[in-house]
């Protein structure tokens, strides 16, 4: 492998992660690495395939209990198994959850540390991102927190600043809790405002325990913000504090489901808005840490109308050149994705025809929802990283 390469870690096994009857349907995966391979994406000078292995148990220790660990083990031998927070309708016990949960939080570790060591440039997962599991419980649908093991091992090899960027619609709650009280790690969520959405968690005022302040930073969206307000936002808030913390690598939690078509949620951002956004991130990564970007999928529950092209995009922003929204896609990805989701209206082209454009906040601007949201998390945490919350520049 080499500096300029990108390890892609992928395996069939990773569809294992399989909740039955669920919002979260593997095929979203599948019709990902499809549609990738159809437009060339996988297939790129550059690009290493690789397939994962499990996180072992003292891995898995570093963020969560080892009873815990002994629960979800024991789980599926036992289909009324309660407890650790498992249960219907969320977070059913499944078979071989354990295996399944442990492949992905290896293939996110493997991705951050090969990233860490300069074996490559960057390494994506499209399996990862189980961003709610907490460290003795099971959360919005996710088992294992494979962001939250991955930067624990990092730390553990000698990371001293790692920065967190979670785009996901749902806060990322359980990075956050994990990481709170250490100033090691910054963690910015931008979500759905948590008074009209899962899991409760991600208001400004949460910015990190005693010793971290400033080391959690959460922009919670009004309900309805689209791709100029999202933008903007993302703009007014995240440029600046990764040039004031200087991380040494960037991970970034690429959830698709603040996209307007997801059934879960109340964003209306465009396919078009979501790989603008992955296109700054791996501008901020080349800018401020040498270009070590890790990044995962997350959630997303549009299962052929959007995760599939949102990824797609992440993908080869990842490996190379952005894929050009009005790529079409490929009949016979269509077709796939008509047999798997079968009432699905699937997309005929890469984009949504969105412009993905927007405004720069200003302090004195008209007030409204969004940037009193804006502004709140300026104020909350600008001045512990020394930026000046009014300053547009910062």
């Amino acid at each position: 492998m080499g500096k300029d390469e990108t390890l892609v870690l992928w395996d069939e096994a990773l569809l294992g992660y399989n909740l039955g009857d669920h919002p979260l349907d593997p095929v979203r995966l599948e019709l990902t690495v499809d549609l990738a391979t159809r437009l060339g994406v996988l297939d790129r000078p550059g690009v290493v395939r690789e397939k994962p292995v499990a996180a072992t148990d003292a891995d898995l220790t570093a963020v969560h209990t080892a009873e815990y660990i002994a629960a979800v083990k024991a789980a599926p031998g036992h289909p009324r198994f309660r407890g650790f927070g498992f249960g219907p309708p969320d977070n059913p016990v499944f078979p071989r959850m354990h295996e399944a949960s442990s492949l992905v939080a290896g293939a996110t570790m493997r991705a951050t540390r090969a990233v860490w060591r300069g074996e490559v440039a960057r390494a994506v997962n499209i399996a990862g991102g189980l961003h709610h599991a907490m460290p003795s419980r099971a959360s919005g649908f996710c088992v294992y927190n494979d962001p939250g093991v991955a930067i624990a091992k990092l730390l553990a090899d000698g990371a001293e600043r790692v920065a967190y960027v979670d785009v996901d619609v749902h806060h990322g709650d359980g990075v956050q809790e994990m990481f709170y009280d250490d100033p090691r790690v910054l963690t910015i969520s931008l979500h759905e405002t948590p008074m009209a959405l899962f899991p409760g968690t991600g208001f400004p005022r949460e910015t990190g325990g005693p010793g971290a302040e400033g080391s959690a930073v959460n922009v919670a969206l009004p309900s309805g913000t689209g791709d100029a307000g999202w933008l903007r936002a993302f703009h007014a808030v995240v440029p600046a504090l990764l040039r004031a913390f200087r991380p040494q690598l960037l991970f970034t939690q690429c959830g698709a489901d603040a996209h307007r078509l997801d059934p879960l949620a109340r964003l209306e951002l465009t396919v078009d808005a979501q790989r603008a956004t992955y296109i700054a991130l791996r501008g901020l990564a080349d800018e401020i840490c040498g270009g070590k970007w890790v990044a995962t999928g997350g959630g997303g529950y549009a299962l052929a109308e959007a995760v599939p092209r949102a990824w797609t995009h992440l993908l080869a922003v990842a490996t190379g050149e952005p894929v050009d929204p009005a790529t079409p896609t490929p009949p016979e990805w269509r077709e796939l994705a008509h047999r798997r989701v079968p009432d699905a209206i699937v997309p005929e082209t890469m984009g949504d025809g969105s412009e993905a454009s927007y405004a720069p906040w200003q302090p004195d601007g008209e007030p409204n929802p969004l940037d009193r949201t804006i502004t709140a998390t300026r104020n909350a945490v600008f001045p512990l990283h020394g930026l000046d919350p009014f300053d547009p520049r910062d």
